[in-house]
């Protein structure tokens, strides 16, 4: 069964009135994975948004109520929980083979009724930065890229994270000094020229989850490939939004993706 496919697709109680939640199965390098779509009430087409979650297992895992956040803002999103969560096959690898989860999941939407024309445009929250830059890398059609307090390279997520440091050695394999290879095919960096959708970045200066210079090397990165990027970083933020403040950001990148061409 090609990648993207959908197994199975049951409703799901949505916090919203005006948005349609569904949990999906559906195929990833031959895995069942799982994952929540969440989709206007009002017929129509719309814009895809795929929704890339950060953390690994129950850590960071997708909300109901967040993506409803950004389907009543017009758009059909489809948040993967990546292989191994919730009842699906496989285990996660933390930007490794699991970013097949978000490129079957961008599959799903390409095929979707519902998505208009093709648009679609792909968001990373924390460690979900990755998995979107890769997918921007890997799909060149992908319509807009936007990475919110989101990781861009492995090797500092290593060095600045001393709590993660047994997981990544468990999920990679070891350290960074013993496999390099490994962080360096985790970390985007080395690839930003294949990316040719404009990208966004929005990081709180305090942030102590993923540090700002993750948004910085990117935003230098970009730049020095000639790549479109714009950037807004908050210095009185850290990983997490006050409440007032992400309604207003979730509003102004909804309507910057849809400016994009």
């Amino acid at each position: 069964m090609k990648n993207g496919t959908i197994l199975k697709k049951t409703l799901f109680p949505s916090p919203n009135p005006h948005v349609e939640l569904y949990e999906i199965v559906y195929i990833s390098g031959g895995l069942r994975v799982k994952g929540m779509l969440a989709q206007p009430a009002k017929e129509g087409t719309y814009d895809g948004f795929l929704y890339l979650r950060g953390g690994i297992k129950g850590v960071g895992m997708v909300r109901p109520a967040r993506i409803a956040q950004f389907a009543q803002e017009g758009f059909i999103v489809f948040a993967p929980y990546y292989r191994g969560n919730r009842g699906g096959e496989g285990n996660e690898d933390f930007a490794g083979d699991d970013r097949e989860d978000a490129l079957s999941a961008y599959r799903f939407l390409e095929k979707y009724e519902r998505v208009h024309n093709g648009r679609i445009h792909v968001f990373g929250f924390s460690r979900g930065g990755v998995m979107a830059l890769f997918t921007g890398i890997e799909m060149k059609e992908v319509t807009s890229i936007v990475t919110w307090g989101g990781v861009s390279d492995m090797f500092l997520t290593y060095e600045e994270r001393k709590d993660l440091r047994r997981m990544m050695k468990r999920v990679i394999g070891g350290s960074p000094n013993k496999y390099p290879e490994r962080y360096e095919w985790r970390t985007p960096l080395f690839e930003i020229e294949e990316i040719s959708a404009p990208v966004l970045i929005i990081h709180g200066k305090k942030d102590q989850n993923v540090s700002i210079d993750h948004a910085y090397r990117l935003e230098k990165r970009l730049k020095e490939a000639g790549k479109s990027v714009e950037s807004y970083y908050f210095s009185a933020f850290t990983h997490y939004f006050p409440p007032l403040k992400n309604r207003e950001i979730v509003k102004m990148l909804c309507d910057w993706m849809k400016k994009q061409q």
